[in-house]
């Protein structure tokens, strides 16, 4: 029979084993990955996947009504996507809104955005936490290259001088 203290012994030792198995697992876990493969809704209610837009790279915007500087970047975004857009590069940009549908079909309705918007929800909230911000702070933006890999993340409003400067050498062959 087991003394208390081999008990103890055995038990903390199959603790560390679980918790070291499941960190390692953690690990494994590919927030890219992850993220590209979310199911969030457009605003015509069809459920899509970044993977759509693959292989181009990749502007990924999490924005709100609610948020002034999100507002405010939102024409920046639309010009930097066009300059890339009119030049042929492979670069898509995507809007994922954390917010509700309605807000955003009533803003979308008054200032034209030009790129893809999906709905983020509690979904989008977790996608961002796992994409390095973990205060959840907006608006908050992530460049995948067109190997998947991250190239780029900024929290806080972008110029369009910014985000172009961050795109071009990630654009080139």
């Amino acid at each position: 029979m087991l003394s208390r203290r081999n008990f103890v012994l055995a038990t903390a030792g199959t603790a560390a084993a679980i918790a070291g198995a499941w960190v390692s697992f953690t690990d494994k876990i590919d927030p890219t990955q992850t993220l590209l493969r979310t199911k969030l809704r457009d605003l015509d209610g069809t459920l899509r996947t970044l993977e759509e837009w693959r292989p181009k790279v990749l502007v990924l915007n999490f924005w709100a009504t609610w948020c002034e500087p999100c507002r405010e970047e939102i024409p920046a975004l639309v010009r930097a996507r066009q300059n890339k857009m009119s030049v042929g590069l492979g670069a898509e940009f995507v809007g994922i809104a954390l917010d509700q549908a309605a807000k955003v079909r009533e803003f979308a309705s008054k200032i034209p955005i030009s790129y893809p918007i999906l709905l983020g929800d509690t979904a989008g909230l977790a996608l961002i936490k796992a994409l390095g911000n973990v205060s959840g702070s907006l608006p908050f933006t992530v460049i995948v290259d067109a190997k998947g890999n991250i190239a780029w993340r900024h929290l806080g409003a972008l110029s369009q001088e910014l985000i172009e400067a961050k795109l071009d050498p990630i654009l080139q062959p």
